[in-house]
């Protein structure tokens, strides 16, 4: 995954992309997602989670849960909401982030990323920050770090 920008018209332009990233993903990917209050990033989740053969029916926002784990056939994938919490507060603390990415098999998916911070890991991290709402032309852009060869 190169850095790239996208426009999607339409929710099923966003859950597609989704697929696109899920496809690319492996053990130990942390995927960061930036964006306002519907903006699409459940929806975006929906998608990876879809391209990793799991049931996209049982995908739900965990902004009152903090952290949702579903296990694919290929990795075990634990989706974080920081809306609730307090960027002020150890927010990587509360979710116990750190510990979940020592799992091997993990795939860490975080919705309001920006609430972390400088966050630095040894692995791969993709950032997704998505502008525009379902209503409006939503523009995605990705950055992959560090850059694959």
């Amino acid at each position: 995954m190169n850095n790239q920008v996208f426009s999607c018209n339409e929710p099923e332009a966003t859950f597609e992309l989704g697929k696109s990233i899920g496809g690319q993903l492996r053990s130990g990917d942390v995927v960061l997602l930036f964006g306002g209050l519907g903006a699409g990033k459940t929806l975006l989740t929906k998608g990876i989670l879809g391209a990793l053969q799991y049931d996209i029916d049982e995908v739900t926002s965990p902004s009152f849960t903090l952290v949702n784990f579903y296990k694919t056939p290929s990795v075990d994938v634990y989706h974080i909401d920081f809306w609730r919490l307090d960027e002020r507060s150890d927010v990587a603390g509360a979710v116990g982030l750190y510990e979940i990415l020592d799992s091997e098999r993990a795939v860490t998916i975080v919705e309001w990323a920006e609430k972390l911070g400088e966050f630095s890991y040894d692995g791969r991290i993709i950032k997704v920050r998505i502008e525009g709402d379902g209503d409006e032309l939503r523009t995605i852009s990705i950055e992959c770090t560090p850059n694959e060869e």
